[in-house]
């Protein structure tokens, strides 16, 4: 477990920079205007059935907390390997992304008989999420 040692090298400021990424690129990616239509459409909701959700701002919570301690991880991940460059960051991130994140995507709703627009959608976004906060991360490790 000595990765876990990485923990006291994280610089938090990174960490930081890179969940406000997370949610921004999020906050994007699914704007009605960029892909939001695409993906409602996609997944049989409409607007309104999104503004209507029960749990209001607690739906948002488990997100918040999921891209938090992605950032985190990723900052230890990022340290315990030396990745201490914009470039080396962002191509880890990108790897764990593609291998675990997209991949999580392509099984469940594979499995779910999700349409294939779902999947793309989610999963580009996850790339791209997770790739910029590994960039940050590993630029200013």
């Amino acid at each position: 477990m000595d990765w876990l040692s990485h923990i006291s090298q994280i610089n938090w400021l990174a960490v930081l920079l890179a969940f406000v990424s997370t949610m921004v690129i999020g906050f994007v990616w699914y704007m009605p205007a960029v892909l939001g239509r695409r993906w409602m459409q996609a997944i049989g909701k409409t607007e309104d059935d999104l503004k209507n959700i029960e749990g209001g701002a607690g739906i948002w919570v488990p997100m918040m907390v999921a891209a938090a301690v992605t950032s985190v991880l990723l900052a230890v991940l990022i340290s315990a390997l030396d990745l201490n460059t914009f470039l080396a960051g962002g191509f880890f991130a990108l790897i764990l992304a593609l291998v675990f994140r997209a991949g999580g995507h392509v099984i469940h709703n594979g499995f779910a008989g999700r349409p294939t627009a779902v999947t793309l959608i989610d999963s580009g976004h996850d790339l791209v999420a997770m790739t910029v906060a590994g960039a940050i991360i590993g630029a200013m490790q």
